[in-house]
């Protein structure tokens, strides 16, 4: 008898207790992974409708930012569309002269004059001058660039087809696949035509390792600053409502784990979700860095100069939409860079920056952002997007 009522009871908590956890799993969007208002732009965004230059925006919004945080606003005409930065829309110390967000600009313009070609427009973008500075008391909007808009013939190139398909993957990548050289090759010449940027390619184990060593050691030190970290985890979306209520940000699901390890990490409370990151095996991030083929650092002759920022932002945004035509993922790995900022707003030593020049070995040139590429060991999923009611004014 007194088995059978444990048993009951038993049974009872089982139930409980299992559709509490779908419950829970459900609350947390485990069973809707890029489903939703915020994903909705990924889907739509080329649409049938006669929406003239807003199908343009419509592209635009699907570029990378530094940590989703989409800082951008058009003013759309029949005849052009005016880009500014909404500088509010920031990671505070981690980027504390909006370099980063600037080249996340660069990105959204790249998207928006791919698809004014596909779209039947010849697009001329005119960049505004202007020299970087630290994050004002009371940030903005900042007009930064202007693509006028005229007839043109549609030319729909397979950078522009890629668009819905370039996420950022977090994954291990798989280190015996090497990259083509005629890969490499095209990769290279992306910024051949534009005499302000460059792109250094490495392939060699040892100026990879050398990469990754700086990169992580920065990884450490830089979110290890409380200011950095404060910054950094206002754009982190650990709830699935605040994924679909806000449309930006970080997400679980765009870490790069498998399906069942982010199943899990979804279900987990915030404050058991930091405790087993905190857990994760020591040099994990040089570990991922190293098993990319490849390593790329993008230079400028001015890492503050605003203009050079956006061409940054135009080649990053067309080097990783030709790595997904051809099969291959991205990911920026930018401590180092952002380091080079910290410093610079601390009033320290430019080590990074020095770290970093003897990789490049040219001083005409300054890194502003690194990156790695490779084949996938698993498909990069989508981070959430604000619509385009959101950033046209």
């Amino acid at each position: 008898m007194r088995r059978r009522l444990f048993m009951k009871g038993a049974g009872i908590v089982t139930v409980v207790v299992a559709g509490g956890g779908v419950w829970r799993a459900c609350d947390q969007g485990v069973f809707s992974v890029g489903e939703g208002p915020a994903y909705e732009p990924w889907k739509d965004w080329r649409t049938e409708s006669n929406d003239g230059a807003l199908a343009l925006v419509r592209a635009a919004i699907l570029a990378a930012s530094p940590h989703n945080t989409q800082p951008w606003l058009f003013k759309v005409t029949a005849s052009s569309i005016e880009l500014s930065i909404d500088m509010r829309r920031n990671v505070g110390a981690l980027d504390p002269f909006l370099r980063e967000e600037h080249i996340g600009m660069g990105c959204a313009l790249e998207n928006l004059m791919l698809a004014a070609a596909a779209n039947g427009y010849q697009a001329t973008a005119t960049l505004l001058p202007g020299k970087l500075g630290p994050i004002p008391a009371e940030p903005g909007p900042q007009f930064l660039a202007r693509v006028d808009l005229a007839a043109g013939k549609r030319d729909e190139s397979e950078l522009y087809d890629a668009i819905p398909r370039r996420h950022t993957n977090r994954g291990a990548f798989l280190p015996q696949n090497p990259i083509p050289p005629q890969l490499i090759d095209s990769l290279r010449s992306l910024a051949s035509g534009d005499p302000n940027v460059r792109i250094f390619l490495f392939t060699s184990e040892a100026d990879r390792k050398k990469i990754a060593e700086i990169s992580s050691a920065a990884n450490t030190e830089i979110y290890s600053d409380q200011e950095v970290d404060r910054g950094s985890q206002r754009w982190i979306r650990t709830r699935w409502g605040d994924v679909q209520k806000y449309r930006d940000g970080l997400t679980i699901d765009a870490a790069g784990e498998p399906p069942i390890a982010t199943g899990i990490a979804k279900m987990m409370p915030l404050a058991m979700l930091k405790w087993a990151a905190s857990r994760g095996p020591k040099n994990r991030y040089s570990r991922l860095m190293m098993s990319a083929p490849l390593i790329g650092i993008l230079a400028v002759h001015d890492r503050y100069d605003r203009q050079d920022c956006l061409r940054a932002g135009r080649i990053w945004q067309r080097a990783h939409l030709l790595a997904t035509a051809r099969g291959l993922a991205g990911r920026p790995c930018n401590e180092a860079a952002e380091m080079i900022d910290h410093e610079k707003a601390l009033g320290k030593p430019p080590l990074r920056a020095a770290l970093l020049g003897e990789v490049l070995g040219d001083a005409a040139w300054q890194p502003t952002f690194v990156f790695y590429m490779g084949y996938p060991t698993l498909t990069a999923r989508a981070s959430p997007r604000r619509p385009v009611e959101y950033v046209v004014v």
